[in-house]
């Protein structure tokens, strides 16, 4: 969960600077690529003027102080996450590596929103400011070829989270694999990548057949996915769901123990649906639920190939990931 790693004191200023200048770095640029595709289609008589104004627009783009901020805070940040991921290649030893990219509500960073959990995160982040994902790509990459250089294998997995329409993850995709074709290129490289996608929002697990045709894998993001479904704020939750558990409104806290008849119904869909159009499509389950026995049997239960969990419930989701097998297998003794 690469927005865990900017929490530092050292980092949390730079991506606050970059986060604070994408919208004015955004704006400049796309004046200039406007400018460009006019003069692109222009008549002869009229492209004089317009180049003017192109090259007024970049020079705007390269003297103007917010975007050279933008600028360098990216580069920083890029540093950054190579040593970061580096580490985490050279600790794993050939074993997958998924890397979530920025999935941070902005307020986590000092930015206001109304609705933050709903907001401009994930996925929108990248759309809306290719740099940020471009740049975590870039660092994946480095990390990836200089890790090999040394010996060790790499087999990185990169996840793009709230993904909600296909046209989001294709787009990204298109973007990602561009950015790894030019690194490895630079570097004179060649290391295979899987890209998938977090399928957390209700929308995303109606349309998984779509999305799995651009995707390697999924992996079911339970706890927003919860959120999402039923519309509860985990943040605000602790002021009502005591109420509605004592009053035996809800059989246990859906944060805690999987909804299999609403929530649950959302991951077999988009399971049988993924699957259906991407046999060859690996599919988990990432959130505290990965490590809660009940769910763990649900998830088994539906075909999931793998559960991931806080590293505290690892022997836990471990236990109840073999328990479920055995009984799934006629075993009468566990």
């Amino acid at each position: 969960r690469t927005e865990h790693m900017f929490f530092a004191p050292e980092r949390v200023e730079r991506i606050k600077g970059l986060l604070q200048n994408a919208e004015a770095y955004a704006s400049l640029e796309n004046r200039v690529e406007e400018l460009e595709a006019d003069l692109a289609a222009a008549p002869a008589a009229k492209r004089s003027d317009l180049e003017t104004r192109v090259a007024e627009a970049k020079g705007a783009l390269d003297s103007d102080e917010r975007a050279a901020a933008y600028r360098s805070a990216l580069a920083e940040m890029e540093e950054f996450q190579r040593q970061d991921f580096a580490g985490l290649f050279r600790v794993l030893e050939g074993r997958p590596l998924t890397i979530r990219l920025l999935d941070a509500p902005l307020h986590e960073f000092g930015l206001h929103e109304a609705n933050p959990m709903l907001g401009h995160r994930g996925s929108r982040l990248g759309l809306t400011h290719p740099g940020v994902y471009e740049m975590q790509m870039r660092a994946i990459v480095r990390a990836a070829v200089e890790v090999q250089r040394e010996g060790i294998a790499v087999e990185p997995e990169v996840m793009v989270p709230l993904i909600g329409h296909v046209n989001e993850m294709r787009i990204l995709r298109e973007r990602m694999e561009r950015v790894v074709r030019e690194t490895l290129g630079e570097l004179g490289a060649s290391i295979e990548f899987k890209l998938g996608t977090m399928i957390e929002v209700p929308r995303a697990a109606l349309v998984a057949g779509e999305i799995a045709k651009h995707a390697d894998f999924f992996s079911f993001g339970s706890n927003d996915l919860t959120q999402m479904t039923f519309g509860f704020s985990r943040d605000d939750t602790g002021r009502f769901l005591p109420d509605y558990l004592t009053q035996e409104i809800l059989p246990a806290d859906p944060f805690v123990t999987l909804d299999d008849e609403g929530v649950g119904r959302l991951i077999k869909i988009a399971h049988d649906e993924g699957r259906a159009a991407n046999n060859k499509l690996k599919v988990g389950i990432c959130g505290e639920h990965g490590g809660d026995a009940a769910s763990v049997a649900f998830f088994h239960d539906v075909g999931l190939d793998y559960v991931s969990c806080s590293p505290y419930r690892v022997p836990g989701a471990r236990l109840a990931a073999a328990q479920a097998a055995l009984q799934s297998s006629g075993r009468s003794d566990v």
